[in-house]
């Protein structure tokens, strides 16, 4: 993903620098400092950052704020139109969201629901205005359901037992979660975050046949790190 953001960025400045060369010999009359042209301070960024970031949600957001933004300028819309629809927008593209979520799922949810089904122990921690901590030293770790609400999570799994293939749900809605993972699993990570996000601090290779810990993390202006 780094690698693929540097290439966009790399163009960007490229047709940039492109530009400017064009005009210094009279080649081309392009004219850079059009109305609005602060816009692509925040259109350009969430552009990248839609192909080259895991979460897509808030720049999804970010651009289309930065188009009704500079089609105001442009004097296409209006900006009391702009005030009008932006609110809306930003509701039915978060319910968008929510819906193609639970039709089409992720991971980690179905295997929390069969893990259930088949009455494996899962874990639930929430904090609400609150933290909590969980520890599973020692212990065989076979899910868990975390959520923050204004407030913070931390699960500890590096010396817990980890068997199998399991799944962790994590949400954090103006809060955060802290999530410490073993070195000898594999990690996937699929999120939904709307002004929000999840980092991801441990970065190792994959492992040939090790256990797999699948996480779905869900951010509403907070966040969860995988340590």
């Amino acid at each position: 993903m780094k690698k693929l953001s540097k290439i966009l960025w790399g163009v960007v400045l490229i047709l940039v620098g492109g530009i400017f060369a064009l005009n210094a010999f009279g080649i081309t009359d392009i004219t850079v400092f059009f109305d609005g042209w602060w816009t692509l301070f925040i259109i350009v960024p969430c552009f990248i950052g839609i192909f080259s970031e895991r979460e897509k949600m808030g720049n999804i957001i970010g651009l289309l704020i930065g188009v009704f933004l500079l089609l105001c300028c442009q004097n296409v819309l209006d900006f009391d139109m702009l005030w009008k629809l932006a609110i809306p927008a930003i509701i039915v593209i978060i319910g968008l969201k929510l819906i193609f979520t639970a039709i089409f799922g992720d991971k980690a949810t179905k295997m929390l629901v069969e893990s259930q089904k088949n009455g494996d122990n899962v874990k639930s921690g929430t904090a609400t205005f609150s933290g909590q901590d969980l520890n599973f030293d020692g212990e065989v770790f076979e899910g868990a359901e975390l959520n923050a609400v204004f407030g913070g999570v931390k699960c500890d799994l590096r010396h817990a037992i980890i068997e199998k293939d399991c799944a962790v749900t994590a949400s954090a809605i103006f809060g955060g979660i802290d999530i410490y993972v073993p070195d000898n699993i594999n990690v996937k990570i699929t999120s939904n975050s709307v002004f929000g996000g999840v980092s991801e601090k441990k970065h190792q290779p994959y492992i040939e046949g090790a256990v797999t810990l699948y996480i779905n993390a869900t951010c509403i202006f907070g966040g969860v790190e995988i340590k």
